[in-house]
């Protein structure tokens, strides 16, 4: 079968396509014939052994998949071949069949298409833990998002709004803002590209004050990281939440003295952990974004598919901060 593999450090161009043995499923595990692959700014950095973990090579990379279940391994109850599936793999999804431990599934409801199912996991997976257990959402509070028409930024304006909160997107340019506004987004605030000096960093915290209000932002949902970081949290409400995302812009040196004065906090969000040390917790999350999704409350976005062979292509584009919603790469 074929995949998509990383034999050597490197970029997306290090990437070679090759056959490979097809997996047989373990005990616990079943052999799914994937449909679609999303990727995830972990898939940048994992071939550039950036990431947490660093498996052995050869590996492909590919974090999240949906797809169809082939085969049972031993002792897997509860599952069925042909049940429709979605899974959090952390690498190895950029292949045509995959071995998947059973707890790590979950089902696919009819009627949602199996490759848009794959943009729902690891984006709306991080985003409904953000807001919800590390966040504190509430009805009627402001959330201001950074990097808010990616995946993972897209996600987070949808459940806002779905949650009853008014949105502010920070977007890189007019055409971003225009999705961002069609998720849902109240207010849109298009800022330059880093880096900052002193005078700009001041001027961006001043556009998003501006465009939250005198009360500042109950949430900031930060993806961005970088010089972003400061102005945001700058425009952040009394007793505000600052959720620590990602940081693709780079890790922002943040003055405390801030936290202080807005008696605020700064949250980290770390949802791969999350899942392993509360898996029941995070199944519950994942049931209610299939309810929000069946209800018409969120849509995840995917912009762009590309075959197996282009894969290189959908990492490099999501790597130069070009995607909009999701880029998945698909099997057929």
């Amino acid at each position: 079968m074929k995949a998509v593999l990383s034999k050597q450090v490197g970029g997306p161009e290090t990437l070679v396509v090759d056959d490979i043995s097809e997996p047989v499923p373990g005990k616990g595990e079943v052999l799914v014939k994937v449909a679609a692959c999303a990727i995830n700014f972990p898939d940048t950095l994992i071939i550039k052994d950036l990431y947490q973990f660093k498996p052995p090579r050869p590996f492909a990379p590919g974090g999240e998949i949906s797809g169809t279940i082939e085969a049972l391994g031993e002792g897997v109850t509860g599952w069925q071949v042909g049940d429709r599936v979605i899974s959090g793999l952390g690498h190895g999804g950029l292949q045509e069949k995959v071995a998947v431990a059973a707890v790590r599934l979950f089902m696919v409801p009819d009627g949602i298409d199996l490759v848009q199912a794959s943009a729902l996991l690891m984006t709306y997976g991080t985003t409904i833990h953000g807001l919800k257990d590390r966040g504190d959402i509430k009805e009627g509070e402001t959330v201001l998002v950074l990097g808010a028409a990616g995946g993972v930024g897209l996600s987070a304006v949808e459940l806002a709004k779905a949650y009853g909160c008014r949105v502010v997107a920070g977007v890189s340019t007019e055409e971003k803002g225009e999705v961002a506004r069609n998720a849902g987004a109240d207010e849109v605030v298009v800022y330059p590209r880093a880096p900052f000096d002193k005078d700009q960093s001041k001027a961006l915290a001043k556009q998003f004050k501006d465009a939250i209000g005198p009360d500042g932002a109950d949430i900031v949902y930060d993806i961005v990281g970088g010089d972003y970081s400061e102005p945001a949290l700058r425009s952040i409400a009394w007793e505000g939440r600052f959720l620590v995302v990602g940081f693709p812009a780079g890790i922002a040196k943040m003055p405390l003295n801030l936290t202080l004065l807005k008696s605020c906090d700064i949250r980290g969000v770390f949802w791969g952990a999350f899942t392993a040390r509360e898996p029941e917790r995070n199944a519950r999350n994942i049931a209610e974004l299939f309810e929000l999704w069946q209800a018409g409350r969120i849509n995840p976005l995917v912009s762009e598919t590309y075959p197996l062979d282009r894969a290189h292509e959908a990492i490099t584009k999501l790597e130069n901060r070009g995607a909009i919603g999701k880029l998945v790469v698909t099997m057929d």
